[in-house]
């Protein structure tokens, strides 16, 4: 458990003012599933996607993400684990692949985290913020993320990453606007979708996923 309580480069739990801010979010909160909420709701209400308000700089790190107040669904995914972490909460990094746009191809990866509490222990959420269409909840134990797997090809990546993947952080610190990076979503191909998962049509609107 130590690597995802430990700062990292791009989780870096351990910068002042990452520090500062976990530690208010958690003043005067006794009980850590709540200190996790209070992180969470942080990140998903507070800080602007870069996508749904056209905001730069392109941020990447956590102690980046904070000090901007926006971030693309990665970026907010590596805040919410330093700002979890700082508070001696486990967090770690995980992804989903999903359609860009409508039911087919092409694909691209889904920031988000899975963070550890012992009355449930590892539980997913996405503070990548809510919209028309989009509703995140912090709700233990059951399981509200942002976009649900609903055709072929997508799916939920069960690994948990201590760091960010290497394509995520290429994309991140290669280009410096927001709309080279929604142009250039970075993707990592599976063989096949959770076999778990139990595919459906969707309405029209749920399949408009753009700003990721």
């Amino acid at each position: 458990m130590n690597e995802f309580l430990k700062p990292g480069k791009y989780v870096d739990s351990d910068h002042p003012e990452v520090v500062r801010k976990a530690l208010a979010l958690s003043s005067g909160v006794d009980d850590l599933v709540d200190v996790a909420r209070a992180c969470f709701q942080f990140v998903r209400d507070e800080i602007r996607h870069s996508w749904d308000y056209q905001l730069n700089p392109v941020t990447c790190s956590a102690s980046e993400v904070l000090q901007y107040g926006t971030g693309y669904c990665y970026a907010k995914s590596h805040l919410l684990a330093a700002l979890l972490r700082a508070n001696q909460i486990p967090a770690g990094l995980c992804y989903q692949r999903l359609t860009i746009a409508n039911d087919a191809p092409p694909f691209c990866l889904h920031g988000l985290n899975a963070v550890f509490l012992k009355q449930y222990g590892w539980y997913r959420v996405d503070a990548r913020g809510n919209k028309l269409g989009v509703s995140a909840e912090f709700c233990p134990p059951t399981k509200k993320l942002a976009y649900a797997i609903l055709t072929e090809g997508e799916a939920d990546l069960p690994q948990i990453y201590a760091e960010p993947l290497p394509v995520v952080v290429e994309v991140l610190e290669r280009y410096d606007d927001y709309l080279h990076v929604s142009n250039n979503l970075p993707d990592l191909p599976v063989i096949r979708a959770n076999k778990s998962n139990n595919f459906a049509p969707a309405a029209p609107d749920a399949l408009k996923r753009t700003g990721f």
